[in-house]
């Protein structure tokens, strides 16, 4: 449901007005605000790479997490031949903006830099169930507090084995797992930005909120010699150069497994590659659903062209069929926005090729809904006095945006409910957590940003929004309670 913001006051529903009439705010108040947005920018960050981990009752979150990489599939080489030496590699210019383009594209900065703080100095809250509230490291050069100590072999053996320079073992929170398919050459460059084109920031890491007994890490050696895969990428021969490349970066460098493939009772990923049986085929993460992007024309993306892959990775938005929000958004972002085009069309060709896993879904996500008729029945009609109606929470709040109709404006500027795979999806709830936190995205030089709705509806009110959104733009199918809005509501 985002929009693109813009430049003159939009209208935004009066927090005593939720059933009726518009109010208007400030033009600095457009798109999304901070005080909307503030549970978003402090929680959505975790909510891609925080996995809840739960391991022989032991859970908790790294202090490392290390990009990806995008180097050239013809460097790939064996896991045997992984660099052991302990002093830096050479780190001239090139290879320190090699690297940072790799940080780029692992988006290392969403994890590794708290609201209003230095680039990668950490500090930055995540809240797990059950555990309470970790704060993520300082991976910044800084000899005392970061990662200026840190030999090559240091780095290399955090990043691909998940292990930490003192001998600790990492929480698959990083995901290592992927980033063992990482080539020597990458790591490298990685190293080399990390430790002389990152400015050194001195802050202490903050104390984590955690009970001793959860944060014991020993069970992990154990997860990590059942689970972890060692050997870094090895390129098929009879698929092309870009394919290649494309799997390279889908396994490993962008580790989109973490948030689209199911993972088993113990948390591993059931696959890490197309050969298994589940690979990108869907997951829930913190709240949010890492939609199936298999081949299946129904539950996946197999119905989409090359072409709208590539701008939806590009921007976030392709009218008619999808609008990206949450994780999603962080991630098109800070990271794919920023990548090349051929690593861009590389990984769309790759991801187009995943086999398909079929969930029974009738029709494809962005391609339910019909136009709504509500609005003009109730155009001059006075309130009620009790009770909840959707329709009118639906004039109220989204038409002004959305349109009575909802579908958008003819230019795109405003997208279409119709035909929204947030909306057609048969869990709603990604659309509730749009309607809860607003969207905030920056990229092809636009900022797009829909307003959270946290203060102004109620839990039951976001309910039955939700719903009669699906009912009447979207998978019908798809309803969600009151119970199930707070539960989201209360997890950020």
């Amino acid at each position: 449901m985002p929009h693109v913001r813009p430049s003159e006051p939009v209208h935004f529903q009066q927090r005593d007005d939720a059933d009726g009439r518009h109010g208007e705010r400030d033009a600095d108040d457009r798109g999304a605000r901070a005080a909307d947005l503030g549970p978003v920018e402090e929680g959505n960050l975790m909510l891609k790479r925080t996995l809840s981990f739960v391991l022989a009752g032991c859970l908790a979150l790294p202090g490392l997490s290390v990009a990806a990489s995008s180097a050239p599939v013809a460097a790939a080489t064996s896991a045997a031949a992984a660099t052991s030496a302990s002093s830096a590699p050479s780190a001239d210019a090139a290879l320190v903006e090699r690297g940072r383009y790799l940080a780029v594209a692992g988006d290392c900065m969403a994890c590794h830099t708290a609201k209003g703080g230095k680039p990668f100095a950490g500090g930055l809250p995540m809240r797990a169930p059950l555990l309470g509230t970790i704060y993520t490291t300082n991976i910044t050069p800084d000899k005392e507090t970061g990662i200026g100590d840190w030999t090559f072999a240091d780095f290399e053996r955090a990043v691909r084995h998940g292990v930490a320079k003192n001998g600790d073992n990492l929480y698959p929170a990083m995901p290592y797992v992927s980033y063992a398919k990482v080539t020597d050459d990458d790591v490298k460059a990685l190293y080399a930005y990390f430790t002389h084109g990152v400015e050194p920031v001195r802050q202490p890491p903050r104390k984590n909120g955690i009970p001793w007994y959860l944060s014991m890490r020993w069970p992990l050696k154990i997860w990590n010699l059942l689970f972890l895969k060692e050997g870094v990428y090895q390129p098929r021969p009879e698929r092309s150069v870009e394919w290649n490349r494309g799997a390279y970066l889908v396994q490993g460098l962008a580790h989109c497994g973490t948030c689209h493939t199911p993972r088993a009772v113990t948390l591993q990923e059931k696959s890490l590659d197309e050969t298994g049986g589940s690979f990108l085929a869907g997951s829930v993460l913190s709240g949010w659903d890492g939609y199936n992007i298999t081949s299946d024309t129904n539950a996946g993306i197999g119905g989409w062209s090359q072409q709208q892959l590539v701008q939806y990775l590009r921007t976030g938005s392709v009218p008619g069929l999808a609008q990206a929000a949450g994780p999603m958004a962080e991630a098109v972002e800070h990271s794919f926005s920023q990548m090349t085009d051929a690593d861009i069309g590389a990984i769309a060709t790759y991801i187009r090729t995943v086999p398909a896993v079929a969930d029974g879904t009738a029709k494809a996500r962005s391609a339910w809904g019909k136009p709504a008729e509500d609005g003009i029945r109730l155009r001059g009609v006075a309130l009620a006095a009790t009770g909840i109606d959707p329709a009118r929470l639906y004039l109220g709040n989204c038409a002004s945006c959305h349109q009575m109709q909802g579908k958008g404006t003819p230019d795109g500027y405003y997208p279409p409910l119709l035909h929204n795979s947030t909306v057609g999806a048969p869990n709603p709830t990604n659309l509730v957590q749009v309607i809860l936190n607003g969207v905030a995205r920056k990229a092809g030089g636009e900022d797009v940003g829909m307003p959270a709705f946290r203060r102004e509806l109620s839990d039951a009110q976001i309910a039955a929004l939700a719903n009669y959104l699906t009912a009447q733009f979207g998978n019908p199918a798809a309803k969600v309670s009151e119970q199930d809005v707070a539960k989201l509501r209360a997890a950020q």
